[in-house]
This record gives structure tokens, C-alpha cells and sequence, in this order.
């Protein structure tokens, strides 16, 4: 399976190249020649890395980039630009650019860099719209902030982000969490109440049945 890669850049014939390059080495390009398009992704799916341009029609790279990282922060961003200065580089490193790559750029250098970006992103992350899972450190961040979260509501949370989209029976979430089958599900229910609480609001009740995580 092809590793996902973002591009945000109104210039057709970057996009091309990008993509006609990356998808050469086995890399999936998605392009987007505006920044609603391309914030309209990632509200579905948000790749390991992103490359943004800077001079966009519909805003400013920079703005996007730190939208992109105040609310994905797992997603490793990379500044293209025409501004090749070392100002201009310091200033989009600054605002949180993980790498930046001033036009004109080699196509080779292009590549390598978004594979280093690819290498660096976290292995194994999960997420789900705002919802982001670190298996590694347990922990789950909403829109870039940890979750206090005691060890069931981690364990219930990761469940429904790793099933998101999908019905699951109370039956299932007490077997599958908790380890029992049928009983009391009031614990379910106050568990679910308190992640809504944190502010996961895209916990949705099925009646009678059970629960469902929207994405």
C-alpha cells in the first residue's frame, strides 16, 4: 500500500511534476489547487505528510500551515515557496514547518525529503477527523491536546477510533473493553459520558443498539 502524501499548490504544472514524481517512487500524491479543497480532506483523512505552498490564491501558506498544526499536529509539513531567503526559510520554520524546499527544486531532493518526512512521521499514529492516537506513549490528542483520560476511557476511545464509522452493540464494546459479556451497562454509559465531557462530541448514540464514532 502507497504511503499518502498531500499537495497544496496552485501552480498545475508543480502539481504535475509532483505528482508524476512521487508517484514514480511509490508515493500517493492528492493535490489540491486551493486551500479549501485541501482542508476539506483533511477533515476526512490526514496523510503522514503535507506539502504547502506558500503564495496560494485563496490564502497564505503560512496560515495554513499552522491551521494544519494546531489541529493535525501528527501531520509532518512541508513549505514549498518561490522566497528563497534565509529569512524567508527561518520565518516558515518558525511558525512550525517541519522541512522547507524553495523553488526551483530538483525533483531527486524532492523526493528525498518527503521520504525523510514519511520516516520521521509517527508509526503506528491513528486519527480520526481531530482525534489523533499515539500507541506508542498512550495517548490520544483532540485537535492537538492530550486527553486526560484514565486507563478504560484510553482503552474505549482507541476502540471506537479503530472501528470509527461503524455500529458497534453494546454487547461488543462491553466484551471487547471490559472483557464480559451482556450485565450492567451503566459503566459503558458513564464512560461515554465522560469522553463527551472532554469534548469528543462525535460519539453518536444508536438507540437500542449501541454506539458509533462519525467520521
Amino acid at each position: 500500500m502507497k504511503q499518502l502524501v498531500y499537495l497544496l499548490d496552485d501552480d498545475a504544472s508543480v502539481r504535475d511534476l509532483v505528482g508524476f514524481t512521487l508517484d514514480m517512487n511509490g508515493i500517493e500524491c492528492r493535490s489540491f489547487a486551493n486551500a479549501a479543497d485541501f482542508f476539506a480532506a483533511l477533515e476526512t483523512e490526514q496523510p503522514p505528510a503535507a506539502l504547502i505552498d506558500i503564495m496560494l490564491p485563496d490564502a497564505n501558506g503560512i496560515d495554513v500551515l499552522c491551521r494544519v498544526k494546531a489541529k493535525y499536529p501528527n501531520v509532518f509539513c512541508i513549505l514549498l515557496s518561490a522566497l528563497g531567503q534565509e529569512i524567508d526559510k527561518v520565518k516558515g520554520l518558525n511558525a512550525g514547518a517541519d522541512d522547507y524546499i524553495a523553488k526551483p527544486f530538483g525533483v531527486l531532493e524532492l523526493c528525498a525529503r518527503v521520504n525523510v518526512a514519511l520516516r520521521k512521521s509517527k508509526k503506528g499514529t491513528l486519527t480520526r477527523g481531530e482525534l489523533a492516537l499515539d500507541p506508542d506513549s498512550m495517548t490520544i490528542t483532540l485537535s492537538g491536546k492530550v486527553l486526560d483520560l484514565n486507563n478504560k476511557e484510553y482503552q474505549l476511545l482507541s476502540y471506537l477510533m479503530e472501528n470509527a464509522g461503524k455500529v458497534l452493540t453494546r454487547e461488543a464494546l462491553l466484551n471487547d473493553v471490559w472483557g464480559y459479556d451482556g450485565g450492567e451497562t451503566r459503566t459503558l454509559d458513564n464512560h461515554i459520558a465522560r469522553l463527551r465531557k472532554l469534548g469528543v462530541e462525535n460519539i453518536e448514540t444508536v438507540f437500542g443498539v449501541g454506539y458509533k464514532l462519525r467520521v
